[in-house]
Parts: C-alpha cells; structure tokens; sequence
C-alpha cells in the first residue's frame, strides 16, 4: 500500500521519510485563511522542501503586504482572491446544482462561493487542488460546515470524524517510533457501536499508509477486556468485535485491540499485569477514543503538559482530503499538517477505492 519499508523509526524520521516520499510527488494543497503570517511562513518552507505547491485564498495586496512586512519570500507561492478567480462563475453554478441534488436553499450563491472555506472545498471537489487545510481563523463549524456542504462524503465511513497525529520520540510509550494517532479528536461527542468500528478501521488504514507496517489500533475504555460491565464499556467491545470481523472479511492488515484501558494500550508492562497470560504486544499506533470529551482532553494534555507535537486534525469520512487546524497552531503544526494531508492524497485511490477521487 505504500512505499515505506516496515522499519521503526524515531518520529522526526518518518516525518522526514515523509517529506521525501512527498519530493518525489508533489502535491496541490489550498490554504483557506491565506491572511495569516503562520501560513504564508509554513507556505515558503514547503516551497523550499518543494514538497507542496501551496494555494493561499486571501486578498492579494494583504497578502503580499504582510509577507513582505515579515520578510517571508511569496516566490511560488499561488494567491487567490475567490472574488476575481476565473472559475468565480464556474463554481457558483456548480454549487446551485449540489443544492439542488442536497435539496437545499444556500441563499446568495455568490456570496457563499466568496468565502474562502467554500472556494477551497469547491477547487478539492473538482480537482484544482489535491488537498484542502484550513480553520487557523475560524470557529471549527465554519470549517466544517464548508466541508459537509461541498465535497462529497464516503458512504462507506457512517459519519466523518477528525484524526490527529502527535509526534513524540522523547516521550516514552508514544506509540512504537514516537507517532501517535488519536481519534475522534474533532467531531462525534459519543460515537455509536458503528461508528466507532468505521473510526477504527479507517484510522487503522490511514496509520498503515504512514507507518508502512501493520498498526495496533487500540480500542480505549476505563475497562479492560470486560473487567467493567458499563453501558459504555460494553459499547467499546461490541465495536471491537465488529472493527475485527471487518478486519477478517475485508483481509485488511491491521491489528485491532480492545476494549483495553490506556496503559495496556501503551505500556506492554501493564499489560502483562492487566492481562494475564498475554503475550507481550507492541504500543498501539492508533488509540480510539469512546468519546470526544476524552479524546480532545487527552490531546490537549498530550500537547500542553507533555510536550507532543501535534499535526492535524485529519479528516476522514470526505472523498478528498482535508484538514482542520487549530486557532493557535503554530507554524510546524500548519507545515507538518500540510505534509499529513498532502501524503494521505499521494495514495487516496489505494487507501479509498470506493471513492471516485
């Protein structure tokens, strides 16, 4: 499925190993809030590892304003103002009729295509650009509801739900070479049984797509292999029953654990104490989460007390890549989390070939 070779790496590693793979497959990725230093920066780094040709939506004059005002070379760097595009027109028919095959009324077609959220999911969904990254300016449901309104979704994936990296080789435990995914980090405040399966399997997938091996997804409860009989226990364990018969009807090659506590999930230590006569397991590469509140605590956590990088959201359930960024994301965050999405798009036919991407 991918080039990598199954070799353990540190996490900066595979973020290099990534950006090689990338050099030799270069990709269209369209920034939505161009108006911002920390993009235009992260934008002349990717020219310079000329691994993305970034496309920034913004005013044209504010943009090259602020750069120039920051020393940040523009060379490369495609501006759009979706106003003055050339597919202004194109688009805004092209999103009348997704409204009326949705059956919805959007209201002043031009002034929805105007906005950059819209104009960038709009250059995805028809191929004028591989990638889509943005909300380092917005409130997450402005990001979002461009999205759900304008690219198709995967009828495959019940509901889209958000995929974070986090990158962390001196922490220990996190994950085998020091990257860690966490899902759902953005979306779905409690998953059903399955959903929660579909969130398995598709993180399982993506996880394989970067790591070039067979991933752990861990299936995280506060019990571990019915040491609990809570209603949410019980949920995580019907859908790891569910995430594994997929797992052997579709031969996929991912390893599915659960429902196990964080500390089995990461630590082959108590896992052998947690649970006897297990065999000693690698740390999980994947941990799903039975909620969202747990999930973006234990992110968060990771990334302000820890020390974890954090690259993403990725989000899946959509027929062509996207990403969501944080309002306080920082400059790596937006590079690395470019590189993330523009890497998923290299191989999206292989990763979802019920797409017609």
């Amino acid at each position: 499925m991918t080039e990598t070779p199954p070799t353990a790496r540190t996490g900066q590693e595979l973020i290099d190993h990534l950006l090689d793979h990338l050099s030799r497959h270069p990709k269209r990725v369209v920034f939505t809030e161009g108006e911002d230093i920390r993009v235009l920066r992260a934008a002349a780094r990717l020219i310079e590892r000329r691994v993305i040709a970034p496309v920034l939506l913004g005013n044209r004059d504010r943009i090259r304003a602020l750069a120039a005002s920051h020393s940040v070379s523009t060379r490369s760097i495609h501006v759009i103002d979706p106003r003055e595009a050339s597919d202004f027109d194109l688009f805004c028919r092209r999103l009348e009729t997704i409204s009326r095959y949705r059956g919805t009324l959007p209201g002043n077609l031009a002034e929805i295509v105007a906005r950059p959220h819209t104009f960038g999911a709009l250059m995805v969904q028809y191929g004028q650009a591989d990638a889509i990254v943005g909300g380092n300016q917005a409130l997450p449901a402005a990001f979002f509801r461009a999205l759900l309104h304008t690219i198709k979704p995967r009828p495959e994936v019940p509901r889209i739900f958000g995929l974070s990296i986090l990158i962390g080789p001196h922490l220990r435990n996190l994950g085998g070479p020091g990257m860690l995914l966490l899902a759902d980090t953005a979306l779905i405040p409690t998953p059903e049984v399955g959903e929660l399966a579909a969130i398995a399997i598709e993180s399982g997938k993506l996880a394989q797509h970067f790591l070039g091996r067979r991933p752990v997804v861990a299936m995280l409860s506060h019990s571990t292999h019915g040491s609990s009989s809570t209603p949410d226990a019980l949920r995580v364990a019907a859908a790891t029953s569910l995430a594994k018969d997929r797992v052997m009807r579709e031969f996929l090659d991912i390893g599915i654990e659960g429902e196990v506590q964080a500390d089995v999930a990461l630590d082959a230590e108590a896992a052998e104490i947690k649970i006897p006569g297990a065999l000693r397991r690698p740390a999980a590469d994947v941990l799903v989460f039975p909620n969202l509140d747990a999930a973006h605590l234990s992110l968060d956590l990771l990334r302000h007390i820890a020390g974890a990088q954090h690259y993403g959201q990725l989000i899946v359930g959509l027929a062509r890549p996207a990403a969501r960024l944080s309002r306080v994301a920082s400059v790596e965050t937006i590079f690395g989390t470019a590189v993330a999405v523009a890497v998923e798009a290299i191989k999206y036919h292989q990763l979802h070939p019920e797409s017609d991407f």
